[in-house]
């Protein structure tokens, strides 16, 4: 902490390039404390493809995705290798695309002391006007809401400071709080955020492009509360009626103020008519600012010419100005996928008759699933995240048909040293515009780091653990809705309502990050990640005399992949922040196993 929270952010503030500048000059000119407050928008961390080597290293490290950077030395190889430890590991000291370190800790820290130091001066702050000044210390609450939610989803307990520390504080009482009170903490600084009038609901000019807003505020606030009920943080105790309170307040104000689901595509010509083509275009385009957007669903994203979820060669393997494959759909995901009647392709409370995940445990209910014909009558969304054999993609102006079946134009290739075959027999697709070619996607859409179909399932979670399931299927029948995907059976159990919400946010935000955290939530602090990370699974097509298909289920490598312990459920606190604080306060302050 204290070298995030201490370490050359006054000087930052206080002396200017030419050492001239001082932080009463700053407060004395209202330009200036604009320009203190957008240091606080500093580090809004990137994603999608703009980890290393455009690389998306979250989904790749979960059971959704596996890379086939797997023996390139990369981010994402040294997870699979396990090669991580408390003093060096992959998603803290190796680098983004920018050269930058992770460094999440560090990094997080220095953003949350900014934040808590312009609000401790924005009251003697020259400004235009009140509504300014007003304005201004809504977008620092809400921000250190945001940069503390991040801590939490990386490490867990954090300490909560709610000012600046002093150089020469005493830090032996310091402790790492509950994951329980700093979600009451992140929803006391959105509390206030949303309290203040000048704080709107939503952009509608590109010049403001990425300030917060009251929907984000009730957004962070109610996913910072779905993780501190779930187990990994809840420290046995039950906190899913609250869960439940927040994040339906937070559906309820955010529908009230113009949010819903996305539904109607604005260019069929290009998505298609096949049920998931609003679906697929959502994450193909930037949402637009306007007081009448066509894209009400996205809550927050990162701005324009910023982060992007840019597919660096998108399907690799023997298509024009490629060179690369990088990350594909797992089988595991592709099972997830219901059939268009709406009945699991696998019993979702056992999967799998074995760890290696080569025997499927088929659900018995599901009559359409034809294992000749495996993605055939599928969730449409299916189609929007992936492509597998018999796929049609359009490159370079030409329809392609997807060859993923062995000695096929896609086959997959199990070789680590080859970069441009899939792993998996699939490539991925959604985030990635139909027309989109190699080296230069037509459109590089701008990461959506929170969208009103997330607070919907984030409701239905909180919803079912508390006992109120008609709500909670509600809530996933409108998700599925979007689609042409039937609701919910009627009279579910708890268990049966848990399993199916679980598989509906694996299905629904796919590729978006979720996944990763939803895992990790969902352990008990004892348990670990072997039933779903251990092994994972791909699908080799051989193609037969008339015809006909032959589908095999293989592990991309005999080798189990890294990341799956129970020390994996949080990253570690950095060694050296870890052992100073330790010593100073007598107390173990790193997480499990490191």
């Amino acid at each position: 902490m204290l070298t995030g929270s201490m370490s050359g952010c006054s000087d930052v503030l206080n002396v200017s390039p030419d050492g001239n500048l001082t932080m009463a000059d700053v407060l004395s000119d209202p330009n200036r404390v604009e320009a203190l407050l957008n240091t606080c928008y500093n580090q809004i961390p990137q994603k999608g493809y703009m980890y290393y080597y455009f690389e998306p290293v979250v989904v790749a490290a979960g059971d959704d995705g596996w890379s086939s950077e797997d023996g390139k030395g990369n981010t994402i190889s040294l997870i699979y290798r396990d090669f991580a430890s408390a003093t060096w590991h992959p998603l803290i000291h190796h680098g983004d695309h920018g050269g930058n370190n992770y460094a999440y800790w560090t990094r997080y820290w220095q953003q949350i002391r900014l934040c808590s130091q312009f609000l401790e001066v924005i009251d003697k702050a020259a400004v235009t006007s009140e509504a300014d000044r007003e304005r201004l210390r809504a977008e620092a609450h809400v921000l250190r809401a945001f940069f503390y939610s991040e801590l939490v989803k990386w490490f867990g307990r954090t300490p909560i400071l709610r000012e600046t520390v002093p150089y020469d504080v005493d830090l032996s009482e310091t402790k790492r709080d509950p994951v329980y009170d700093i979600a009451r903490f992140i929803g006391e600084d959105c509390d206030a955020a949303i309290n203040i009038p000048e704080l709107p609901w939503r952009i509608t000019i590109d010049g403001d492009a990425m300030r917060v807003t009251k929907a984000l505020a009730y957004a962070i606030k109610a996913k910072m509360m779905l993780f501190a009920a779930s187990p990994l943080h809840n420290d046995s105790q039950d906190h899913w009626e609250e869960a439940y309170g927040v994040c339906k307040q937070a559906v309820e104000e955010l529908r009230a103020n113009g949010y819903e689901l996305f539904t109607n595509c604005t260019n069929e010509a290009l998505y298609g008519d096949y049920g998931a083509q609003a679906y697929h275009q959502l994450f193909c385009q930037n949402a637009d600012y306007s007081a009448n957007p066509r894209d009400r669903e996205t809550i927050y994203q990162h701005k324009s010419g910023g982060t992007s979820v840019w597919r660096y060669g998108y399907i690799g393997c023997d298509m024009s100005n490629t060179y690369k494959c990088g990350t594909c759909p797992t089988q595991e995901l592709i099972d997830a996928y219901e059939t268009i009647d709406g009945k699991p392709v696998l019993n979702l409370s056992a999967p799998y008759l074995d760890e290696n995940h080569l025997q499927p445990n088929y659900n018995a209910d599901n009559t359409m699933y034809d294992r000749n014909d495996p993605y055939a009558n599928r969730d449409p969304r299916l189609y929007a995240t992936a492509m597998m054999n018999g796929s049609i993609l359009r490159w370079d102006n030409e329809e392609v048909v997807v060859e993923t079946f062995m000695g096929g134009r896609h086959q997959p290739d199990f070789d680590p040293s080859n970069r441009a075959h899939s792993r998996t027999g699939y490539y991925h697709r959604k985030m990635v515009r139909p027309d989109a070619c190699g080296l230069y996607p037509v459109n590089n859409a701008n990461w959506k780091f929170y969208r009103f179909g997330e607070l919907l399932l984030d409701f239905a979670e909180a919803a079912c653990e508390a006992n109120h399931l008609e709500e909670a299927k509600a809530a996933v029948d409108e998700v599925r809705a979007r689609v042409a995907m039937p609701p919910l059976p009627e009279g579910l159990s708890k268990d049966e309502m848990r399993l199916r919400i679980h598989n509906e946010r694996r299905v629904e935000m796919a590729w978006e990050e979720q996944r990763y955290f939803d895992l990790r939530r969902w352990q008990k602090p004892d348990g670990d990640l072997s039933a779903t990370c251990r092994w994972l699974t791909a699908m080799r097509i051989t193609k037969n005399g008339d015809g006909s298909f032959t589908y095999e289920r293989v592990n991309p490598t005999p080798n189990l992949r890294g990341g799956w312990q129970n020390r994996d459920l949080l990253l570690p606190i950095p060694f050296d922040d870890c052992a100073r604080l330790e010593l100073i306060t007598g107390e173990k302050w790193q997480n499990p196993g490191w």
